[in-house]
């Protein structure tokens, strides 16, 4: 009889002896009541729980079939900073979201050069998606620090606290079947790593709007180009600090002239990418 895993939103089924085998490498232990439990190992180390499925009727752990309180088997947990905590399963998941909108969700994240047509990209990728019926949001770089980040600055700590935090809110956007659409600069390629390695393989697409330096200082929608050439602005990317171009991303939109290619025209090579990989309905 197969096991199902919950772990977090997803599950897989596992067969009695491939749960032996699985035993050793994954840590599973058999407790009462037949519920296998493991401890996740690695940088997360997050207790997560299997819940073996009898008869078509799966037994949830933290929330029964019915709604109802089930007991919970959790291992108290240490996670960063955070100390006994645990993870708490519900019995809807990304699945059952993403099934009621008819989409998969997943984290399309938009980098390059101020200037590039971060934003601009992201609106027309929203406005498009929308009018197909598909659920989205923006994660704009400047939106978020209205709010959120509103305490970092644009030291190199910070910004990279901002990435992640940026990151890890794109994450539950996404395990909510939400399309989501992050656009920041995002310069470095660690910083951008981290953020998809938040995410099942295949959930964050990275869109590199490759437009030469150049081209953003002529542009300079926001004037910081030239507010970074005078010295009134320190550490701003391209002029003073290092910006890392993906060697590996998904989607390369490249533009060279100054006359930007219509928003929608890019939108649709981002639409056309998520509908090959199946990512505009339901599985």
């Amino acid at each position: 009889m197969p096991a199902i895993c919950e772990v977090g939103s997803w599950g897989f089924g596992v067969t009695s002896e491939g749960l032996k085998g699985l035993k050793g490498k994954l840590g599973l232990g058999i407790g009462a009541g037949n519920v296998v439990r493991f401890e996740a190992r690695g940088k997360r180390n997050v207790g997560q729980v299997l819940a073996l499925e009898r008869g078509g009727m799966r037994q949830h752990v933290n929330g029964k079939g019915d709604g109802s309180q089930g007991e919970n088997l959790h291992q108290i947990s240490t996670v960063g900073n955070s100390t006994n905590i645990k993870w708490h399963c519900c019995s809807v998941g990304k699945l059952d979201r993403e099934g009621l909108l008819n989409q998969k969700g997943c984290v399309i994240w938009i980098t390059g050069l101020s200037g590039s047509g971060k934003s601009t990209l992201a609106c027309a990728l929203s406005r498009e998606l929308h009018s197909r019926g598909k659920l989205t949001y923006v994660l704009d770089g400047d939106n978020v620090r209205h709010g959120l980040n509103s305490d970092l600055t644009f030291k190199p700590e910070d910004r990279a606290e901002n990435i992640r935090r940026i990151g890890e809110v794109a994450k539950l956007f996404s395990d909510a079947g939400i399309i989501c659409i992050a656009s920041l600069i995002s310069p470095y390629r660690k910083d951008r790593a981290a953020c998809r390695a938040l995410l099942p393989e295949g959930d964050f697409i990275e869109v590199f709007l490759d437009v030469p330096i150049h081209v953003c200082e002529q542009r300079d929608p926001k004037g910081l180009y030239k507010l970074a050439r005078a010295g009134k602005i320190r550490g701003f990317t391209g002029i003073d600090d290092a910006y890392e171009p993906p060697v590996s991303c998904e989607i390369v939109l490249k533009e060279e002239g100054r006359e930007a290619t219509p928003p929608r025209e890019l939108a649709e090579q981002v639409i056309s990418y998520l509908y090959e990989k199946g990512y505009l309905h339901a599985q």
